[in-house]
């Protein structure tokens, strides 16, 4: 069973894992991505001892990008009123919060192809420049380096990696631009098709991925 999995030892490590959990689905009840999600943490709290969970539900209400919030992000913030450091708060709050982790489990639904609006706007809430990424003479460089990223998506009839899949290279393409290269999919895909049989094999890939994968290290850039 699971109890009987190996740990990895933390005997040369005295950090606590910081994971942060991303749920986008509109679903609070029969979501794949959250019960898949759950499975992958589960999995997670199997094999190491010191874990600290954050979960941010983005069902619940994140704000779209406007032109105030535009106005003030292009503001230095050196210069910023007290309005427009208001108006990036919650901006700012995902922000740090991102920056404190050490692996990210974001829940993927295929909508229309397409990620959900929700996190779309969480991409656009945490790609900021001087904060998550920065740009030089060759162009953007991320700066969230050192970090692990699991995309725990599923879709209906859509198949992941097809060409309709326009959901995971996007989110692939967003943490690359942040500098989070070490990405992993739990694909639970075709659900309208393949049902439980998507569900073993993402169950599957996350034992895999999670007792037969490299160790995850808390990242230095959480530091």
């Amino acid at each position: 069973g699971l109890s009987n999995r190996p740990k990895w030892s933390w005997m040369h490590m005295s950090k606590v894992l910081k994971i942060l959990r991303i749920d986008a689905s509109g679903r609070r009840e029969g979501s794949v991505t959250r019960a898949l999600s759950d499975d992958l943490l589960e999995s997670l709290r199997l094999r190491y001892e010191r874990i600290d969970v954050r979960s941010r539900d983005l069902a619940t209400c994140i704000p779209h990008v406007d032109q105030d919030w535009i106005e003030a992000n292009f503001t230095p913030a050196e210069s910023r009123s007290s309005a427009q450091q208001e108006t990036l708060g919650f901006s700012d709050e995902l922000v740090a919060e991102l920056k404190a982790s050490d692996v990210l489990v974001i829940g993927v639904p295929i909508y229309n192809f397409g990620v959900p609006a929700a996190l779309k706007a969480w991409v656009d809430m945490v790609a900021r420049a001087r904060l998550t990424f920065r740009y030089t003479g060759n162009g953007p460089v991320g700066l969230l380096e050192g970090k692990k990223a699991f995309l725990v998506v599923a879709s209906g009839g859509v198949g992941v990696g097809s060409p309709m899949d326009f959901a995971t290279p996007y989110m692939r393409r967003a943490l690359n631009f942040i500098g989070i290269d070490d990405i992993e999919v739990v694909a639970a895909d075709q659900q309208n098709q393949r049902g439980e049989q998507a569900m073993s094999e993402a169950r599957a890939r996350i034992a895999d991925l999670v007792y037969t994968g490299p160790a995850i290290r808390p990242a230095q850039a959480a530091a």
